[in-house]
């Protein structure tokens, strides 16, 4: 993924980026971007941070070494990553802007993919992480507004040499980090990533507890999956529920965390185990010997919390990046190898519309 911008694509880049420079608002927020470098009005490069963590690379978009405007990838977010059980990282990241036929229903004159993958065998980001294969569009979204606008991962494990990921349909986008969903459900690919199917048997409509659990996070301990869940959007309570390995994709399978105990099948008796949380990461670390969990808080800064079991309790959210040193920051993921005492993770600027790579000593 060397390859320059062909010359075709700049002049599709630079038409579309004036537009959006003299265009109005866009009806979605996650559509009212430009990723543009140089022409979105935001800096070029890292940003500086003033916090214990620091960004060290660019992961998507044109100023990227990965160069995913390659594969249409002008601007992306989120950047899940996963091992598929076999050495090889999988990342998957959400809504991309990309050339083509304009997204118009969702006010947006770019066009518009609800999901896209990468692969790497990068086990040290030291250096950054580069990419060396793409999946692109693997589980499409009609994206009408009112119907689903996007579908979108929110969380990717393997398990038996399966790969997973848990995929959010939003129905609509609404304000100030809150959507509506229609359903949770799984997704399955036995290729190593490459082709993916819904599994329909696991969908789980916004009602009857499942609203816990519309968006995800995967940790895989002692032979249990834990899917950690947050009704959709940002600032809500944080649940917790675990199914044995085989029993992934079982949804009648699954155990929710009532404050004190496992109760089995009913997800109306999960109770929160944190608060005001976002997107989730979660995974077990060595050097500290705890659980540790990303996610922002309401003043939209980067926290981590720990803890000694998957469930909790939960400690006091100990702030990594602020919120006024790059305020439009979300859904920090925790990268997948072991790394000593530091911890990478990835997370998406919003007015670049893109992801960086950080690293923050513990």
């Amino acid at each position: 993924m060397n390859r320059s911008l062909p010359a075709l694509a700049r002049i599709g880049v630079l038409a579309v980026a004036f537009a959006v420079a003299f265009a109005g608002p866009a009806c979605a927020d996650p559509n009212n971007v430009n990723p543009i470098p140089g022409l979105n009005g935001q800096p070029r490069g890292l940003p500086r941070l003033p916090g214990p963590a620091q960004a060290i690379f660019q992961v998507t978009g044109i100023d990227s070494p990965n160069h995913t405007q390659n594969v249409n990838v002008l601007g992306t977010d989120l950047g899940i990553m996963w091992d598929d059980g076999g050495g090889r990282m999988i990342t998957a990241f959400g809504d991309s802007a990309g050339l083509g036929v304009p997204n118009l229903l969702a006010g947006s004159i770019w066009a518009w993919n609800s999901n896209v993958l990468f692969r790497s065998t990068t086990k040290d980001p030291a250096n950054g992480i580069i990419f060396d294969s793409a999946v692109p569009n693997p589980l499409p979204s009609p994206k009408i507004p009112g119907i689903e606008i996007s579908f979108i991962p929110t969380a990717g494990i393997s398990v038996g040499g399966v790969q997973f990921m848990s995929m959010m349909s939003v129905r609509e986008w609404g304000d100030h980090g809150k959507w509506a969903t229609n359903f949770a459900t799984l997704a399955a690919s036995g290729d190593g990533g490459q082709t993916w199917a819904q599994l329909t048997n696991t969908r789980r409509a916004n009602v009857d507890g499942h609203e816990k659990f519309q968006q995800n996070a995967f940790l895989k301990d002692a032979g249990y999956i834990y899917r950690y869940g947050t009704p959709g959007g940002r600032n809500n309570p944080g649940f917790v529920s675990r199914a044995k390995e085989a029993d992934i994709a079982n949804i009648e399978a699954y155990e929710y965390w009532d404050g004190g105990a496992w109760q089995p099948g009913d997800a109306k008796t999960a109770a929160p185990i944190v608060g005001d949380v976002a997107e989730l990461s979660v995974m077990w670390n060595n050097y500290l010997g705890k659980f540790v969990m990303l996610t922002t808080d309401p003043a939209n800064s980067v926290v981590m919390r720990t803890a000694s079991a998957p469930e909790g309790p939960w400690g006091d959210p100990q702030v990594l990046v602020t919120g006024p040193s790059l305020p439009t920051a979300y859904a920090p993921m925790i990268f997948p190898y072991q790394t000593g005492r530091d911890l990478y993770f990835m997370l998406t600027v919003h007015t670049q519309y893109n992801v960086i790579l950080l690293r923050t000593p513990l």
